[in-house]
C-alpha cells in the first residue's frame, strides 16, 4: 500500500468517525429528530458535491439510469443509523454496525474468491477481539431489539454501498449522483413514516457539517480508494472507526478516558496492521 493511499484512508476514516460524533451530539442532546438530521445530512452532502463537481468539470451530468441501488443503500444506511442511535447505546451500536459490515464484506469477498491469507485472518480476529473488549459492557444492560435490528440493516446497507463502490471510475461524479438520488428516497420515507419533526439551529448545523463535510468528502474519498484495495481490506480498515470515534468523544464530548480504551485501541490497531501489511496487493 503506497503512502498516499494510506494517508487518504486515514483521512477518510477520520471523517467517518467525526460524522458519527456529530450524529451522536445532535441526537443524544435532542437538538433534532432522526429524520430531519438524515435529511439535512444528505441534502447538504448533495449540495456540496454538486458544487464541487460543477467547479471541477464545468457541468453536472447526473444519470437517470445508473446508481439507483447504491443511492438507496446510502439512504438506507443513513436513515437506519440515525434512528437506531436514538435508543441504542453508542458503543453497542458501533460494535453491531462494524461487525455486520465486516462479516458481510468478508462473505462477499470469499464469494468473489478473493484470497484470505492466514496473516489477514489473524489480523481480523485480533482486531475483532480488541473491538469486542472495547465495547463489551461491564454492567447489566438491556437492548431494544428493534433498534438493534435497525443497526444491523445499517451495517448491511453500508457493506453493500462499499461493495458497489469497487467498480467506481469517477468517485466525485458517482458520490454526487448517490447523494442526489438519495433525496428521493428520503422524501418517500417522509411521506409514509414521519408524522412530526423537531428542528433547532444547533441540530441543523450539526447535520449540515456531518453531511456537507465529513460525509460528502469522506464518501467521495472512500469511492476513490475502493477500486485500489481488496474488498476484505476495505472491511478490515473500517474497524478503526469505532476507537477513533470514542477518542473523539473523549476530546469533544467529555467522555471518560480509561485504561480499557488504551489497551483495546492498541489491540485493534495491531490487528489492522497485521492484516493490511501483507506482501500481497491490498
Amino acid at each position: 500500500m503506497n503512502y498516499r493511499l494510506f494517508i487518504l484512508i486515514i483521512i477518510t476514516l477520520f471523517f467517518f468517525s467525526t460524522s458519527s460524533i456529530l450524529a451522536r451530539a445532535a441526537l443524544i442532546e435532542n437538538y433534532i429528530d432522526a429524520f430531519s438530521f438524515t435529511f439535512f445530512r444528505l441534502f447538504s452532502g448533495a449540495l456540496v458535491l454538486l458544487t464541487i463537481l460543477y467547479i471541477k468539470e464545468k457541468r453536472v451530468n447526473l444519470s437517470l439510469k445508473e446508481n439507483w441501488i447504491s443511492s438507496f443503500m446510502l439512504f438506507l444506511y443513513a436513515i437506519t443509523f440515525s434512528y437506531s442511535y436514538i435508543n441504542l447505546d453508542a458503543g453497542i451500536g458501533a460494535l453491531i454496525l462494524f461487525a455486520v459490515v465486516q462479516l458481510f464484506i468478508i462473505l462477499i469477498a470469499l464469494i468473489k474468491k478473493e484470497s484470505l491469507t492466514l496473516q489477514k485472518a489473524i489480523g481480523i480476529i485480533l482486531a475483532f477481539l480488541g473491538l469486542f473488549y472495547l465495547l463489551f459492557p461491564e454492567e447489566s444492560f438491556s437492548l431494544s431489539f428493534f433498534h438493534v435490528f435497525l443497526m444491523i440493516i445499517a451495517g448491511l446497507a453500508w457493506g453493500m454501498y462499499t461493495i458497489l463502490g469497487k467498480g467506481c471510475k469517477n468517485a466525485l461524479q458517482h458520490t454526487a449522483d448517490n447523494f442526489t438520488k438519495s433525496l428521493l428516497f428520503i422524501a418517500i420515507f417522509f411521506f409514509f413514516f414521519v408524522s412530526q419533526t423537531n428542528i433547532s439551529l444547533n441540530g441543523v448545523l450539526l447535520a449540515v457539517v456531518s453531511g456537507g463535510i465529513t460525509s460528502a468528502i469522506g464518501y467521495a474519498l472512500w469511492y476513490y480508494i475502493l477500486p485500489q484495495i481488496q474488498i476484505i481490506t476495505s472491511g478490515i480498515v473500517q474497524l478503526i472507526v469505532p476507537p477513533i470515534a470514542i477518542l473523539l468523544g473523549v476530546v469533544l464530548l467529555n467522555e471518560e478516558l480509561t485504561f480499557k480504551l488504551f489497551i483495546s485501541t492498541d489491540i485493534i490497531l495491531l490487528g489492522i496492521a497485521i492484516a493490511i501489511l501483507s506482501k500481497r496487493r491490498v
